[in-house]
């Protein structure tokens, strides 16, 4: 059912419970907010969308009044103006002022807003108790004295990821977003997303800042510096230099770094490939186990675990169930370990010199950097790591002119990988390298699919399910034929909860199951550029399909380099080497624990 109405005198005609705020976009007007998010349910609660609805006794917030009939509604009346400029200037009179100091400064939605709306002076002086910056965790910073109580960050935490870690506390001017029981965020359930500070308007939630430490390592001529970009960044970077979302700028950011003064520029593309070796032969080795030697101990369905905020939310919450994860590590911890033995061999470099830096579209990898169990290379495998963001902030500090640069190419052995490996960005990506490798191993074919594309577990649904029947398979194979191979792929953790509690109720037929922990996957991480809306992740993932498809190798087996890291250092995919160094075991967390 349609219902039409008015708004600035334009008719428009929109579906039954559409919302103001909705209804005025489908007509390009645009009715400020700070407290609506994508995806998530609107509190209503910041009150800057408030309009005029003819016939109403008072001003209605446009994010939760629905379109009804006939309805006359103004949206730049003086009223609704002097309303907007009210509920603004009470968010800055309880907000600290140090715009210029802020890291959002020029990138703050209440910034904005106060420009948008003509505000020069604030007529209210409230007392306002100095809070604590909480800086207890490796990858998020909260700072509550800039906090203007939207709520976004809550609603992501709670619909979104399904964590529930923020909420509200007290009431009033008292009013404060809170974690866990109310102490710091380490001492609470949090698996280090970062979607609460993607979502966040103003600077009360943000990355922990890497910048001056990756400096100071660059400034040191006794450090040999190399850098490891991961495949999300490079359909997302250009934004921060104002590029349309989904342009790939591959060779700009190769030249960006390399010009920045790092030693060597590799890509997390190649561990990424090695991810897909591992992980391929311990599935079929899980397979044998379970089909020919009917072991009750081996664990299926099979787990992904690229993802760190996906594993902390497995300690958290399944774990009774991490038995059922795959021991590799992620393609960045594999990288570092790598590079601090077998890179660090062929370079000629003492490990102790050698400093690896991340550049990923997590907050959570910084957390999974820091973390016991990352160390396989005897000393901490990777040592800092930088969002999207995060590097787009170091380029302008250098004074590098993005836009102009060249086109570089990744250093060589670990800079080389495959088309398989650029996927990994996109839920599903994981998934489909797998089986562009899997099915080729097990039946000597390549997978029968269009543009070796698993067109079901691609796009934005929350969990999607592919089936693939195994025939002709090889003589090592034999054990597989007529099987039909049973996938599954969530992203966004709400939908991960729905799927572990049907593996944990016996209620799941899967082989392999692929987790992302943020919606979309990678290109919608925590730290890449804000705010990430459903259409700009669709169009970083298609940038990325496009970076697949021009590709001449696409399939992570056929990549030269890893066949050369096996026969020159490895030996084999799940030898004794390859599991010192590119395993892990995880254990239950509480909510003390780090």
């Amino acid at each position: 059912m349609a219902v039409s109405l008015t708004i600035n005198h334009q008719p428009v005609t929109v579906p039954d419970g559409t919302t103001l705020l909705d209804a005025a976009a489908r007509v390009n007007i645009r009715i400020p907010t700070l407290c609506t998010c994508e995806g998530v349910s609107s509190p209503g609660c910041c009150r800057v969308c408030l309009v005029e609805v003819q016939g109403a006794k008072t001003l209605q917030p446009a994010c939760v009044t629905p379109a009804a009939q006939g309805m006359v509604v103004t949206t730049n009346s003086r009223a609704a103006r002097e309303a907007r400029k009210l509920s603004l200037e009470l968010m800055l009179a309880n907000h600290a002022w140090d715009c210029t100091l802020c890291v959002r400064n020029g990138t703050c939605e209440l910034q904005a807003l106060a420009q948008q709306s003509g505000l020069t002076s604030v007529r209210f002086s409230i007392e306002r108790e100095e809070l604590p910056v909480d800086e207890s965790t490796p990858g998020i910073v909260r700072d509550m004295n800039k906090c203007v109580l939207c709520r976004r960050c809550v609603a992501v935490c709670q619909e979104v990821q399904g964590v529930a870690t923020l909420s509200p506390r007290a009431r009033g001017f008292d009013t404060v977003i809170g974690a866990g029981v109310g102490g710091p965020l380490s001492e609470a359930v949090c698996v280090q997303c970062g979607q609460c500070a993607a979502a966040c308007p103003v600077g009360a939630l943000y990355e922990r800042d890497a910048i001056e430490a990756v400096w100071k390592a660059l400034d040191d001529p006794s450090k040999h510096v190399v850098v490891q970009t991961a495949p999300a960044i490079r359909a997302a970077l250009g934004e921060c230099f104002g590029l349309p979302p989904g342009t790939l700028v591959t060779g700009k950011m190769v030249t960006a770094l390399r010009r920045m003064g790092f030693a060597k520029v590799f890509d997390t593309n190649f561990t990424a490939d090695l991810t897909i070796i591992e992980e391929g032969h311990e599935l079929l080795e899980r397979l044998q186990g379970a089909l020919v030697d009917k072991d009750p101990s081996v664990r299926l369905p099979l787990f992904t675990s690229c993802s760190p905020g996906w594993i902390n939310f497995m300690e958290y919450f399944y774990p009774g169930l991490l038995p059922n994860l795959s021991s590799c590590k992620s393609p960045q911890q594999m990288f570092g370990a790598l590079a601090k033995t077998y890179y660090a061999r062929k370079a000629g470099v003492d490990p102790k010199d050698l400093v690896v830096v991340s550049v990923m579209p997590c907050t959570a990898k910084k957390y999974e950097c820091d973390r016991p169990e990352m160390r396989s290379s005897g000393a901490r495998d990777v040592d800092y790591v930088l969002t999207t963001r995060e590097l787009g902030q170091m380029i302008a500090e250098a004074g590098i002119d993005f836009l102009g640069l060249p086109d570089g190419e990744q250093d060589a052995p670990m800079g080389i990988s495959t088309g398989a490996a650029d996927i990994f960005a996109n839920t599903g990506g994981v998934m489909e390298a797998a089986l562009r490798t899997v099915y080729e191993v097990v039946t000597g074919r390549e997978l029968p699919m269009a543009q070796l594309h698993v067109a079901p577990v691609m796009g934005l649904q929350g969990l999607k399910e592919a089936r693939l029947a195994l025939d002709g398979c090889l003589p090592r194979w034999s054990f597989l034929e007529g099987v039909t191979a049973r996938v599954a792929v969530a992203h966004g953790l709400s939908n991960a909860r729905a799927v572990c509690d049907l593996v944990a109720q016996g209620k799941a037929d899967y082989h392999f199951i692929e987790v992302m922990c943020c919606p979309g996957g990678c290109i919608g991480g925590g730290g890449q550029p804000r705010r990430t809306t459903p259409e700009l992740r669709l169009a970083r993932m298609k940038a990325i399909y496009a970076e697949d498809e021009g590709r001449p190798i696409r399939k992570s087996h056929l990549n030269p380099a890893v066949a050369q890291i096996y026969q020159e250092f490895l030996g084999e995919p799940l030898g004794a080497l390859s599991h010192q160094l590119l395993h892990t075991h995880y254990a239950p967390k509480t909510a003390s624990a780090r």
